[in-house]
């Protein structure tokens, strides 16, 4: 048992060590060098091993003492984690206060706006109860995340014990804190450097470097990488009272957390718009990446009042940066096959850095992008990354040709099987035709297959379905369900664990939902809406593969289009086939999958989509419009309402306008939801309080 003297001298180095993390990560002022530091906790260290009974979780000796992790637990939020609207200049930010702000508060309202850079890493939610960090998680989809507890408390800027300010200040009995893990730029750099000395690979980018060390097995690990931590808001909270964003920053720095020290509070909007393009001419002085500027209403009950449309809060944007563009000299192109045979052409580049991360190749997008840009081999190219996100080649400096650049012909023939391609009617796509046969597209379809919108089997991914396909092991999607621990025996990186964590994931999913097997399946045109509408109204693969072309667009949802390619695909004797040694291995082929409602606002209006959206991939576009009660179908007739076009967008755009039909971009399709969107996640029980969080 330890004396009270020792009991005394634990005490006052806790008290030390968390004050230099205060003043080290929150304050960014150090008072004591990093070898005083050390001493201190190697002192503490002592003691601690000496009389293990003095150990305690908030310890800061026990930032990591968690054994490796098999897998994360999920966490359900207890609010949900919102996404963010976007804006591209100052004309979008004053359309999104007249529209959302003054339209909802009235033009007397006196409203105030906090404004801070947009950090560009992994959001996260931490728990206390009674000042003890108890649960961190991921964003997740933003109502379920994962349990990265045991990680987290390697994060030196996360207390493990909330701070009090002083002895008059009460702690929240419970909080919960949102905010971003990240890694500084330079600490990004000497990490890859660090890594590619040590012959490991390095990372594409400071956030995929952030999130890729979270979501280490081994806390140890984690602890290795130089991550840090911004808190932006709060979730449910109790035993304090928080009436605005900027005074829950405020608090949150008294209580132990590094907040932005760019934030700032406007009640003028001109001065919001003007700090947000300051920081546009200043964007490489921040020592992080951040793509953009984050605009919140200040009042927590302003907040509420305002809700929210679909997953966007209303009270709350992001100013996105400009993409970032660079010139680079193309040297080849070259086209991949994809699961369903489209075959795309992409470049290969002279390495180029672009916003933080190198460049090495780029969309072309399809054969009528090149021929109409009269791209060349050879060819100085302008380079852009579309939301900091895809890159993608804008065309050629034409003025910088020498004449030794190279026009290039698309292939005839399947780079993989070497079967004609072919271009159906009114598309812009060659295809390799060889279904079910063609190794590329076999291992794309595979990669599909296993894929989290699909059957999620984990630990079987792109390499090792090339893997697979390449040992004879796979000759279609139904050989998964066969493989056996003898097949991997000697098998070079294949042990008995990772053996038997794959054989237990597929076991797994022979379970799976119906519609998640139809998306699982790749039949063109069926994606996750549209399963789960065949799910519903079959609730059996039989059924399904009996209906016929008039029974399928009877369905809500699926028009001509997709009810053809449905028939085609069952009409196929190998998919039949497939099918069948499917049921033979054991998957489940029946069973619904219901999809909540959350208005009618759309009702009876349908919709197209084509192109690419700025933020909603064409899944998320198209569940949006059901869930508010419309119809989404695949080709355009003069019954279309809308056609919700995107970049890139190609024949059914122009074959919109030759008919009148009523064209809309992204934002407009935002605003047709706007009066009736998804009902406001339920506030938590008292005595809880909070404010909607959201994912930047």
């Amino acid at each position: 048992m330890a004396d009270n003297q020792t009991e005394r001298r634990v005490a006052a180095l806790r008290e030390q060590l968390r004050e230099h993390n205060y003043r080290y990560y929150v304050l960014d002022d150090p008072s004591v060098s990093d070898a005083e530091y050390d001493a201190l906790l190697n002192e503490l260290r002592a003691i601690e091993a000496a009389d293990p009974a003095l150990v305690t979780p908030d310890s800061p000796t026990q930032r990591v003492g968690a054994a490796p992790a098999g897998h994360f637990a999920k966490v359900r939020h207890p609010q949900q984690m919102l996404s963010l609207g976007n804006a591209f200049n100052a004309d979008d930010l004053r359309e999104w206060r007249e529209s959302r702000i003054v339209r909802l508060l009235g033009s007397d309202a006196m409203v105030a706006y906090v404004v801070e850079p947009k950090i560009d890493g992994l959001a996260i939610a931490l728990t206390y109860r009674d000042g003890m960090f108890v649960q961190g998680a991921t964003r997740g989809d933003g109502e379920v995340g994962e349990d990265v507890t045991a990680n987290l408390r390697t994060v030196g800027g996360i207390p493990l014990a909330l701070r009090a300010p002083d002895a008059a200040t009460k702690l929240p009995t419970l909080i919960e804190v949102r905010g971003e893990v990240y890694i500084r730029s330079a600490d990004f750099e000497a990490l890859n450097a660090r890594l590619a000395a040590n012959g490991e690979k390095v990372f594409a980018n400071a956030r995929n470097s952030a999130a890729g060390s979270l979501r280490q097995k081994d806390p140890a690990l984690t602890a290795a990488r130089p991550l840090r931590f911004f808190a932006y808001g709060v979730g449910p909270f109790a035993g304090v009272e928080l009436g605005g964003q900027w005074q829950a920053l405020q608090s949150l720095r008294s209580l132990g957390f590094p907040v932005n020290r760019d934030a700032r509070r406007f009640t003028d909007f001109e001065d919001v718009i003007a700090y947000c393009n300051e920081w546009m001419a200043r964007r490489d002085e921040l020592e992080y990446e951040a793509d953009g500027m984050v605009i919140k209403v200040d009042d927590f009950a302003q907040q509420r009042e305002l809700g929210v449309v679909g997953r966007d809060p209303r009270w709350a944007i992001a100013l996105k940066f400009p993409a970032r563009e660079a010139i680079t000299r193309l040297t080849n192109i070259v086209v991949n096959v994809g699961r369903t045979g489209v075959v795309t052409p992409n470049a290969e580049l002279e390495p180029v850095l672009i916003g933080g991360v190198t460049v090495r190749n780029a969309s072309l997008h399809n054969a009528d992008y090149i021929s109409e840009r009269d791209i060349r081999i050879g060819d100085y190219v302008t380079v852009k990354r579309a939301g900091d996100v895809i890159p993608y080649v804008v065309g050629p400096i034409v003025s910088r040709r020498n004449g030794s650049e190279q026009p290039w012909d698309f292939p005839a023939r399947c780079p993989a099987c070497d079967t004609p391609l072919e271009r159906p009617e009114g598309e812009a796509a060659w295809r390799c035709v060889n279904f079910g046969i063609c190794p590329a597209q076999l291992v794309r379809r595979i990669e599909h297959f296993v894929g989290r919108g699909a059957l999620d089997i984990v630990g079987i991914g792109e390499k090792q379905a090339e893997q697979f396909v390449g040992n004879g092991w796979l000759k279609d999607v139904a050989d998964i369900y066969n493989l056996t621990s003898e097949q991997f025996a000697g098998v070079e990186g294949y042990g008995p664990k990772r053996i038997a964590n794959i054989l237990a994931a597929i076991e797994e999913a022979r379970s799976r939902p119906l519609d998640r097997l139809l998306v699982g399946l790749g039949i063109r045109y069926v994606g996750t809406v549209a399963a789960q509408a065949l799910a519903n109204h079959f609730g059996a693969m039989d059924a399904l593969m009996a209906a016929s072309q008039q029974e399928l667009e009877a369905i809500d949802g699926i028009g001509p289009v997709v009810a053809t390619s449905i028939v085609d695909f069952f009409a196929r004797p190998e998919e039949r086939a497939l099918v069948e040694k499917l049921r033979a291995a054991g998957v489940k082929l029946s069973g619904g999958a219901p999809r909540e409602r959350h208005s009618d606002a759309l009702a009876g209006k349908s919709f197209v989509l084509t192109g690419t959206l700025p933020t909603l991939t064409r899944e998320q576009a198209a569940a949006l419009i059901v869930a508010h009660g419309g119809k989404v179908s695949e080709s355009v007739s003069k019954k279309t309402g809308y056609v919700v076009a995107g970049a890139s967008a190609g024949s059914k755009l122009a074959k919109a306008s030759s008919l009148g039909v009523a064209i809309l971009d992204e934002a407009g399709l935002l605003a047709l939801v706007g009066d009736s969107p998804a009902p406001v996640p339920e506030e938590p029980e008292p005595p809880l309080q909070g404010q909607l969080g959201f994912d930047r």
